[in-house]
């Protein structure tokens, strides 16, 4: 298994800046990782079903960084159609 590159990251995060980027790399993980990562913030429900223990170690702390990438989202909304963020 190896560690998280930049293009790794970029492929499996459509929304990612650069600083929540390099928390992800820097905490270590691997692909599969942020992949078990996205599963649980998608819907935890069916992980928990699966007897499958609560997120640990990294898995744990893509989950907080994800969680509050999500956050930011919600806080800042969808961009309106024609606007300058919009259009990036």
């Amino acid at each position: 298994m190896t560690r998280l590159s930049r293009d790794d990251v970029v492929k499996a995060m459509d929304r990612a800046d650069d600083v929540t980027i390099a928390q992800i790399i820097g905490t270590g993980a691997t692909a599969e990782e942020l992949a078990e990562a996205q599963a649980w913030l998608a819907n935890d429900e069916p992980m928990i079903n699966d007897l499958r223990p609560l997120a640990q170690g990294r898995v744990r702390e893509l989950v907080e960084i994800l969680s509050e990438l999500e956050e930011d989202d919600e806080e800042v909304g969808p961009a309106e159609p024609g606007s300058a963020s919009a259009v990036d």
